[in-house]
């Protein structure tokens, strides 16, 4: 897991309530962008750090780009975060 990645990822309140939104399911990258009063551009970018921190997947449909939620490496963290604490369910 690139832990450092996916912190730098999650430090952004825009990427997280970006993944807030994933929860209920995909989205296009347009219903996205609409959610949020900056510009295409910069939820592109948030996009892309989410990706690379493989936090999200993104599959292709035609002209339209879909997210959705990458859980596996939130349950990795989250291990790993019981397993620092020393919770001895981990």
């Amino acid at each position: 897991m690139g832990i450092q990645r996916t912190m730098k990822a999650l430090a952004d309140p825009t990427r997280r309530e970006i993944l807030n939104l994933l929860k209920a399911g995909r989205l296009a990258a347009g219903e996205i962008t609409d959610r949020f009063p900056v510009t295409a551009a910069a939820i592109s970018r948030h996009l892309s750090v989410l990706k690379e921190a493989d936090l999200i997947r993104d599959t292709r449909e035609g002209k339209y780009i879909y997210y959705d939620l990458n859980t596996s490496v939130l349950e990795e963290l989250t291990l790993w975060l019981a397993e620092l604490k020393g919770d001895p369910k981990a």
